[in-house]
């Protein structure tokens, strides 16, 4: 045999024990071509925090997951379709009434197929939980700075699953073609008329002709069932295809680093508690169903382009825009023989710049403290003023639009001047993210000072203890290490300073616009007033060895 021949290897014995059933023999087929054991053993004993503002993110899945469900079902009753019949269902008040296949088959749901107002309503609540959620999710991550290198990225994948969510909420209630749908239809029509130049071109590509047209809800019912839900389908698994490969984020306490997660296995901890889990959320959900009726569609009756229903309002997640719209002075501009209507396209520009304004933040943060390394604990709130105060002042800029945006309830139920209402909204505007913003910085530094109190003299433990010489002192409770831990363990960025004006050589150099600003805004969000340094080892060790506990 030449030395380059090898002889053929003899048949390989497995050691592994033959397959104990049909089912085992089957996994270790389809393991054997599609490594799903070894895929599994990676990543089902991944190790996940246990807390329960991580519950909220899980939420918005479990909601997400109710809406194609019960989505999926309604379609099968649904006739998208804007042609005319005379209804002649078995709802009396409106027997032999003209209307639109799409309000007459969702009258069918409602009240002649089996079970379908349930799902209606299952489906519509599901969509508010999950806008809701989505909105309670992503502040959370807000203010505990989860957004942080390296999770940007995933920050923007959330923002735009809020972002369609939204979107396709107000095509979903749009569909049934009943009066207050329609009139939210109407709105979104003005909005893009005010559009200059392309306005009436988008309008009529929109409705396929003067509104309402003939092929707005055929429209509204492929980008609402398809076209949306697929691209957040696809954002969705991405989101948490990150989350797993960067790891969830934890709070500060004794073991957790950045280097590691505390927390339990997913399986079979973390998948059992998530399964009771969806199912209490399905269970919450097919209650609020039962009991709390939303968009009544017979109580509102089918479109007409020349009626419009009282009290017409959006989901909540929309009120803001049309707040806006309320509040805005309707003022025009003639140029050219041209009408620019500003009462409409001024809001329609603000609207995306007050969605921006949160989900540029962490960049504008990124940028300031020139911080470039990984993070994996989250902040308690209070040890961020800065940010959680532009938070919170955020927030109350969205609660006062969407006061703005249900202005005529709040009149007609409180018995108050709508003009009033509109004016205080108007003020509001500018107002009150300045007062929410001082007021929760100021409550942050608060917060941060009891902290410091605490790291360095302790507990009160409510104790009075009079001393030999007669003075009355309060007994403190030195606090447990690990309690010092999680109240020592955050960083504190130091303002950036700009370069010296002159170079070693003597020649004077000038710090351009984008660094000056830089540094001015690091002295705002860092600097003398904008934190509490927190206490070093040295003082405590100082307190401690002393009087500061008795």
């Amino acid at each position: 045999m030449r030395a380059d021949q090898q002889s053929s290897p003899g048949p390989v014995t497995s050691t592994r024990a033959a397959p104990a059933n049909t089912a085992e023999a089957v996994a270790d087929w389809a393991d054997g071509r599609l490594g799903i054991y070894t895929l599994s053993k990676a990543n089902l004993r991944k190790i996940f925090p246990d807390h329960w503002s991580f519950m909220l993110g899980e939420i918005c899945l479990y909601t997400f997951v109710i809406i194609l469900l019960t989505g999926v079902w309604l379609t099968l009753f649904f006739v998208p379709s804007m042609g005319e019949v005379v209804y002649d269902g078995d709802y009396v008040p409106l027997k032999g009434i003209q209307m639109s296949e799409a309000y007459a088959s969702t009258m069918k749901i409602s009240f002649e197929v089996r079970g379908g107002l349930l799902m209606r309503q299952i489906h519509h609540w599901a969509a508010i939980v999950f806008v809701a959620a989505m909105f309670v999710h992503m502040m959370r991550v807000f203010f505990t700075g989860a957004f942080r290198k390296p999770r940007e990225i995933n920050w923007l994948f959330g923002a735009g699953l809020l972002f369609l969510g939204m979107f396709d909420g107000f095509m979903g209630y749009s569909l049934p073609d009943d009066l207050l749908s329609g009139t939210g239809i109407r709105f979104m029509e003005g909005a893009v008329l005010a559009v200059p130049l392309v306005g009436t071109y988008l309008q009529m590509f929109i409705f396929g002709g003067e509104f309402p047209g003939h092929d707005i809800v055929p429209r509204l019912f492929t980008v609402h069932i398809l076209l949306i839900p697929g691209i957040m389908l696809g954002l969705l698994v991405a989101h948490l295809i990150l989350v797993f490969y960067h790891k969830h984020t934890q709070f500060a306490g004794p073991g957790r680093t950045n280097d590691n997660v505390v927390g339990m296995p997913l399986m079979p901890v973390y998948m059992a508690k998530a399964g009771g889990f969806f199912f209490l959320v399905f269970g919450m959900i097919a209650a609020m169903s039962a009991f709390a009726t939303v968009n009544p569609i017979w109580a509102y009756g089918p479109y007409r382009p020349d009626q419009v229903s009282t009290d017409a309002q959006p989901d909540w997640y929309m009120g803001f825009s049309e707040g806006l719209i309320r509040i805005m002075p309707g003022w025009e501009i003639d140029l050219w023989g041209h009408t620019l209507v500003m009462g409409v396209f001024v809001p329609l520009m603000v609207f995306p710049l007050v969605l921006v304004a949160i989900w540029a933040y962490p960049f504008l943060e990124a940028w300031i403290t020139g911080d470039r390394r990984e993070h994996h604990i989250a902040d308690r709130p209070r040890n961020a003023p800065v940010r959680t105060a532009f938070g919170a002042a955020w927030i109350s800029l969205y609660l006062i639009l969407l006061a703005g945006g249900g202005n005529d309830l709040l009149a007609t139920h409180f018995h108050l001047s709508i003009n009033a209402i509109t004016n205080a909204v108007r003020i509001g505007f500018f107002v009150l993210p300045v007062i929410v913003f001082v007021i929760t910085k100021r409550w942050c530094l608060g917060l941060q000072r009891r902290d410091k109190e605490k790291v360095l003299h302790g507990r009160e433990s409510g104790v009075i203890k009079r001393l030999q010489h007669g003075e009355f002192v309060e007994v403190h409770a030195p606090l447990p290490p690990d309690r010092l831990y999680t109240l020592t363990a955050h960083d504190q960025p130091q303002p950036v300073d700009l370069p010296a004006e002159v170079d070693e050589n003597g020649v004077a150099r000038r710090a351009g616009l984008l660094a000056r600003t830089r540094a001015k805004l690091s002295r705002g969000f860092y600097g003398e007033g904008s934190q509490i340094s927190k206490p070093t080892a040295d003082e405590h060790r100082e307190i401690s060895s002393g009087h500061g506990h008795h």
